[in-house]
Formats: structure tokens, C-alpha cells, sequence
């Protein structure tokens, strides 16, 4: 009874912890265009609020595979939620904008840092057989945060201004410190293995080069064509390939690539950057063509897009606890089956369709997403032997913000050359209507794109077996 009671207050731990901090991902979006006119930046610079986060989250995530294995568990979830905590209170102070992107960028840092610490807790805390319903109540956090913070978003701004997106967290950021000080308990083994430098330099070099590149190629007015981003974009590779060749010949490497050797755990995590890439485009996607030919408000926007994502959140557990009982097949393959129809309907959208109907194929999307990420990543980590957890979770981790950013920058680009095609081949004057009918091309020729990627999700969840992991101790761990 006292095993189930701390693994309860742990678990709980966990959950208010990441529930701020996963939060801040999205709690600033609707808050950029007044920040633009406070600190009196142009939309280029007030964007790096969230290129930014994003991009500190990529750069430390490979890195948290060293440090779990360096410190404790209340060492590592103490010392990132007070990195957290400091972040947001230099925000929460900020009087100019380089002072709120340093706070920002710091609160970036224990966000990035907080999860794999967590995930790969759990996979120690819980044996495999019950991992999917503990896995899925987790998702209920770290998804149902971002799907409510640009509604919160808003009414925090509207009513108390930008600076409360961060006072209001603070207290609860201080009650998750003191609440781990008294309750939390420390998780699995502390093996301390030798610092790499050259790695933590490639890797940052790498993750940090791509998702730069990718999500700065959006904003750049030549797009892929831009010899700056393209040089970005390449030396990413480069650095990723090196540091990938370096893992393979180090001993004690800091990210031990070797886990895709384990069958399950490759074909897992390549379904999970598909799903990761079209879920993150379509939050772009969809919210920009509600607001251009639908000719609808931000907020109205917003709230059509809102039914979808905290369905997705609510059913993490549903998804959880049917992966444990039917195992990763029976709910990923009709999964992609639903998301593969999606994109066709996507793919076909026009300005006369009825409202009603794009938000119930968006809550389709968001529910095929549910049935299909988190089941791929449970079963992914549960190929792996005890030793690779820390590996495991840190590449998972780390492959959300590469492939957010990769599916945002793709789509996005896909959609703007397709829309400037249209324009191109038009004789007249380009009239409202015009650019109308050019962004709905630019959807169709991002959403084949999604198809495509789509169709290659479903072939990969027909080969994915359940897993069990090799050298898990039943005696070690009670449900």
C-alpha cells in the first residue's frame, strides 16, 4: 500500500510540474501582437518568444540523457522546475524585450529539460503491462496544457495584460518546488558516466542548426531558396551526422543511437515524428486559412480549433489503457486509416464548406493523433532494456521540436509556393477573391504532401508489433 501511495504522490509530482511548464509552449501566442507593440518590435523579432523556446528546447533534450544519469530524481525535477521558476519571474519583471526573451529562453530550459526527466521516471516507476494508462493520464497534462493556453491566453491578456501569463504561474511553479522538497522520491540509478564535450557541442551544433533552419525558412522571404537558411539547414546535418558517428565509436556515449537497433522502437518513433509533423503543421495550417478565406477572427478561430485539441488531451488516458489491453496495433492502424482520410478531405478543402463539417474532421485529426502517439511512443520505450531509458526518452523527446519544426516549415512552404503559382498564372487584377482561391490551392499542395506522409504512417504501424521490455524485474514494480 505505501509503494502505490508514493508512486501516486510522485506521479502527482510530475503532473503539476509539467502542467506549467508544457503550458508556457502555447500561453504566449495570442499574447505576440501585443508585445509587439509594447517593446516595439517588429513580428520577425517578437516571433523568436516561440521560435526560440522551441529551439532551446531541441538543443537541451539530447542532453538530458547525461544529466538523468548524473543527478537524482529530485535533483534533476527540483533544479529544472527552479530553473523554470527564475525564468518566468524575470519575465514576469521584463522592461525591455531582451530582458523577456532571456526569461523566456530560460524558462526554456527547464521545460526542455523537465519531460525526458519524468518519462523516464515512469518507465522505471511502472513494469510494461501497465505503462499505456500511465503514459496516457501523463499525455492528459502535457496535451490538455497547450490545447487551453491560447484560450487562456486571451482572457489573461484582455483582462489583466501580458505580464500576468507569467505572474499566475509563479505560484504554482513554487508549490510544485516545495511539494517535490517534501514528497518526491528519487528513481532508478545515478551511474554518473563520463562527459563527452565534443558531443554536447555537435548535438547542440545539430538540433539547434535544424530547427533553426526549418523554422526560420518560413519566415525568410525566399523561403529553401535562401542561401543563409540552406547553410543553416546543411551545417545541421552535418553536425548530426558527425555526432551520430561519434555515439557509435564512444564507449559511454551521450546519446546511445544504438536503440534503433531494437525493431519496435525505430518503427515507433518514425510513426510518432509523422503524426508529430502533421499534427504541429496542421495548428499552423488550418488556423491561417480559417482566417483568410473562411474569414474568420483569431479567436474565433482559436475556439472552432479548441473542441478538437482537448479531445485529443482527454482521450490520452482512453488510448492508454486500450493500448495496455489490445496492444499498439488494433488502435494505431485504424488510427492512421482515419488520419490518412483526414488529410484527403484536407486536401479538398474550399471556402464554401460548411463549418460544421471542417470542425468535425478536425476532432477526427485530433483523435486519430490521440489513437496513434502516444500508443507508438509507449511501445517504442518498452522495447528497450533498463540501460536505454534515459537514451530512449531523450531522442523521443527531442524528435518532437525537430519534427514540429520540420512539418511547420515544410507545410508551410509547400502551401506558399503552391499559392504563389496560382497568382503567377492569373491574367487579371488580383482581388480578394483571387488571393482566396490561391491559398486554398496552397493548402490542397501541403495537404497531398500530408497524404503522402500519411499513407507511409499506415504502412509503418502494419509492422509494429507489442513489445515487452527484455530486462524488466516484475518483482521491482507493482501497478
Amino acid at each position: 500500500m505505501e509503494t502505490k501511495l508514493n508512486k501516486k504522490i510522485i506521479m502527482i509530482t510530475f503532473m503539476i510540474g509539467a502542467f506549467f511548464a508544457v503550458l508556457n509552449e502555447t500561453l504566449l501566442n495570442i499574447a505576440l501582437t501585443e508585445l509587439m507593440e509594447v517593446f516595439q518590435v517588429e513580428a520577425s523579432t517578437v516571433q523568436w518568444m516561440a521560435t526560440g523556446f522551441m529551439l532551446m528546447m531541441g538543443i537541451l533534450m539530447p542532453i538530458s540523457a547525461l544529466l538523468i544519469q548524473w543527478f537524482t530524481t529530485r535533483q534533476m525535477f527540483i533544479g529544472v522546475m527552479t530553473i523554470f521558476l527564475v525564468g518566468t519571474t524575470i519575465a514576469a519583471c521584463a522592461v525591455n524585450f531582451p530582458m523577456l526573451l532571456t526569461g523566456r529562453m530560460i524558462q526554456a530550459v527547464g521545460t526542455g529539460l523537465l519531460i525526458p526527466v519524468i518519462m523516464n521516471a515512469l518507465l522505471f516507476l511502472y513494469r510494461p503491462e501497465v505503462r499505456g494508462k500511465v503514459m496516457g493520464t501523463f499525455g492528459l497534462v502535457i496535451m490538455f496544457a497547450p490545447a487551453i493556453g491560447p484560450t487562456l491566453s486571451g482572457v489573461i491578456v484582455d483582462l489583466l495584460g501580458w505580464r500576468w501569463l507569467f505572474i499566475s504561474v509563479i505560484p504554482f511553479a513554487l508549490f510544485s518546488i516545495l511539494f517535490a522538497m517534501k514528497f518526491l522520491e528519487n528513481v532508478g540509478e545515478v551511474t554518473r558516466p563520463k562527459v563527452d564535450i565534443a558531443s554536447i557541442i555537435l548535438s547542440s551544433i545539430g538540433i539547434g542548426g535544424i530547427v533553426y533552419g526549418f523554422s526560420s525558412a518560413g519566415e525568410d522571404p525566399e523561403g529553401f531558396s535562401s542561401i543563409k537558411i540552406l547553410s543553416i539547414i546543411l551545417i545541421g546535418f552535418l553536425s548530426l551526422l558527425l555526432f551520430v558517428l561519434r555515439q557509435l565509436k564512444l564507449e559511454e556515449p551521450l546519446l546511445d543511437v544504438r536503440v534503433f537497433k531494437y525493431k519496435n522502437y525505430a518503427l515507433g518513433v518514425a510513426l510518432f515524428v509523422i503524426v508529430i509533423m502533421a499534427m504541429f503543421a496542421s495548428e499552423i495550417v488550418m488556423p491561417m486559412y480559417l482566417q483568410g478565406p473562411l474569414g474568420y477572427s483569431a479567436k474565433l478561430a482559436g475556439l472552432l480549433l479548441l473542441p478538437g485539441a482537448l479531445l485529443n488531451g482527454l482521450m490520452a488516458p482512453v488510448m492508454g489503457s486500450l493500448f495496455d489491453r489490445f496492444g499498439p496495433g488494433k488502435l494505431m492502424i485504424p488510427g492512421t486509416i482515419v488520419l490518412v482520410m483526414v488529410m484527403i478531405f484536407f486536401s479538398n478543402i474550399n471556402p464554401s464548406m460548411h463549418i460544421w463539417s471542417f470542425i468535425v474532421v478536425y476532432i477526427l485529426l485530433m483523435l486519430s493523433i490521440s489513437a496513434i502517439m502516444m500508443p507508438a511512443n509507449a511501445n517504442a520505450l518498452n522495447e528497450l532494456p533498463k540501460k536505454l531509458y534515459p537514451h530512449g526518452t531523450a531522442i523521443a523527446n527531442t524528435l518532437q521540436p525537430v519534427g514540429g519544426a520540420l512539418g511547420v516549415s515544410i507545410f508551410v512552404s509547400i502551401m506558399s509556393q503552391g499559392q504563389n503559382s496560382y497568382i503567377k498564372e492569373q491574367s487579371g487584377e488580383i482581388t480578394e477573391t483571387v488571393m482566396n482561391e490561391a491559398m486554398t490551392q496552397g493548402v490542397h499542395h501541403a495537404y497531398w504532401f500530408a497524404l503522402a506522409l500519411c499513407i507511409a504512417a499506415f504502412i509503418i504501424a502494419l509492422f509494429i508489433r507489442k513489445a515487452t521490455a527484455p530486462d524488466f524485474d516484475q518483482s521491482e514494480s507493482e501497478s
